[in-house]
């Protein structure tokens, strides 16, 4: 489908020149054009009823200003339901914003249509931005050029109550030396001795247990040497067989919950809150100082959480990091008449004032500067950041006042654990010619493995398996992969 590039970019003649008037006016300020910038930005996050997406705005254009850049923020407004297809169908109508979210469903339009922005050249430039950018954002970027997201990368730790660690006596040993027999043998007491009704729970899949196991049997990337020194898709391996037989006595022994196909994240975080389950995974940051609030909140101090070390075996670390591209993040119309001030937005929100607008809020709204230190109020619960949600660079200017810190001290670790403990994957783009064969292999293999866990099958079935994986197209995407991996 051909993409009109007409619609919702702003017009040239809202160029942000300064006039000679406006700099002559101008003294202790950056110069201001009389006339401001409409960017337009579409963003599922920004509801045209939510208060704080006017606070934010406001702020947004009043800091700008203040920096000499005179912008307006025109949000376009996307219909409901699943973001991604209904951002599909407004960018294929012609109606394309300066400055666009995406989460997910973004390649078509970044490799294949071409209406996004090279973003390199913009980020070699910038101060703010490329301070703000990690190891891993930065290779997504040489990879995918289309897309920034500054925020922590997407990756969980598993974490547990710390009331229900202190009632074991294995669980000193395990933090200490996480193999995978000292995890079980936790794992066992945790469910004796807590009243949990199992100790494990995940949101419909196992790739929240592989958070915790899967580098232990040997799955240190997407795709493993073979003995012959070829590659082959980590999840074909003997190391997946191992790993599954050991998933399915987790499951046979009642160490991981029954039901986890079926959970959802809210009811995943409910058993954890309610004491059913002892162990989940959340995303390293802010979900952990979520989980942290809401079972504190509910279960007193005593509950708060601490993040546990991945297991360690054939190899140690959290789920590897895919490097391919961001999964999600803002581009650049490369249509835009005003790509220099539609990047101007996210250099100032990477900025020391435009952070601690987007993470922390408004000054006399969502904190206070009490004896020179931030103090947060009750309408900060309900404030989060939209653009750049990374703590690399955060520099507030203030501490925090301890009684109401940014992060919660097991929030903060969880960062630091993954950051000690992560490791690059060797995932790749999949090419749109085998993108279908990819879902179709992703799919064989999601109903096998839940099989194997549940006792419906066996490892025995596993080369079956294998067979089955390689004819649904698994193979081509093997010699795909050999060809491409450097």
């Amino acid at each position: 489908m051909t993409v009109v590039t007409t619609g919702c970019t702003s017009n040239s003649s809202t160029n942000a020149t300064p006039t000679p008037a406006a700099t002559k006016a101008t003294t202790s300020a950056a110069p201001v054009s009389t006339e401001p910038v409409t960017i337009t930005l579409v963003d599922k996050d920004f509801p045209s009823d939510d208060p704080g997406t006017a606070l934010l705005i406001k702020g947004i254009e009043d800091g700008m200003k203040a920096e000499g850049k005179n912008v307006k923020l025109k949000i376009v407004p996307v219909q409901s339901g699943t973001y991604s297809e209904k951002l599909g169908l407004l960018l294929q109508s012609g109606n394309i914003p300066d400055l666009m979210y995406f989460q997910g469903g973004d390649y078509q339009f970044g490799v294949t249509q071409k209406i996004l922005e090279d973003l390199t050249p913009y980020i070699e430039k910038s101060t703010n931005v490329k301070a703000s950018m990690t190891d891993f954002n930065k290779e997504r970027m040489k990879n995918y050029p289309y897309l920034v997201w500054l925020a922590p990368i997407n990756s969980k730790v598993p974490v547990v109550r710390q009331d229900f660690l202190d009632k074991t006596t294995s669980g000193k040993e395990a933090v200490a030396n996480p193999t995978v027999d000292n995890y079980y043998t936790f794992f066992k007491e945790l469910k004796e001795k807590t009243g949990a009704k199992y100790v494990y729970t995940t949101a419909g899949d196992i790739d929240e247990l592989d958070v915790m196991f899967g580098q232990a049997f040997g799955l240190t990337s997407t795709w493993v040497k073979g003995s012959d020194g070829k590659y082959v898709f980590g999840k074909t391996s003997s190391f997946e067989k191992d790993k599954l037989e050991f998933y399915a006595k987790l499951y046979k022994d009642g160490l991981l919950d029954p039901e986890y196909l079926t959970k959802k994240f809210d009811t995943k975080e409910k058993a954890f809150y309610d004491g059913q389950a002892a162990i989940i995974s959340g995303t390293q940051g802010k979900v952990v100082d979520i989980y942290n609030t809401k079972q504190t909140s509910q279960n007193g101090a005593t509950a708060k959480i601490v993040p546990l070390p991945p297991a360690k075996g054939k190899g140690q670390g959290y789920t590897p990091v895919d490097v391919s591209k961001e999964s999600r993040g803002f581009a650049i119309s490369s249509t835009s008449k005003n790509k220099d001030m539609a990047f101007a937005v996210l250099e100032f929100l990477a900025s020391p004032k435009g952070q601690l607008l987007d993470k922390v809020g408004v000054e006399g709204e969502q904190y206070t500067i009490v004896d020179n230190k931030i103090k947060l109020t009750d309408k900060f619960a309900s404030w989060y950041p939209h653009f750049v949600e990374s703590t690399f660079n955060f520099k507030p200017g203030k501490e925090f006042d301890p009684s109401t810190p940014y992060l919660s001290a097991p929030a903060t670790k969880s960062l630091e654990m993954f950051a000690a403990m992560s490791t690059k994957d060797n995932a790749f783009i999949m090419p749109a010619d085998l993108a279908a064969k990819w879902d179709a292999c992703t799919a064989l293999y999601k109903e096998f493995a839940a099989n194997v866990v549940t006792g419906k099958k066996t490892v025995a079935d596993f080369d079956k398996f294998v067979q089955a994986w390689n004819a649904a197209g698994g193979k081509e995407i093997t010699d795909y992969a050999n060809k491409t991996i450097k």
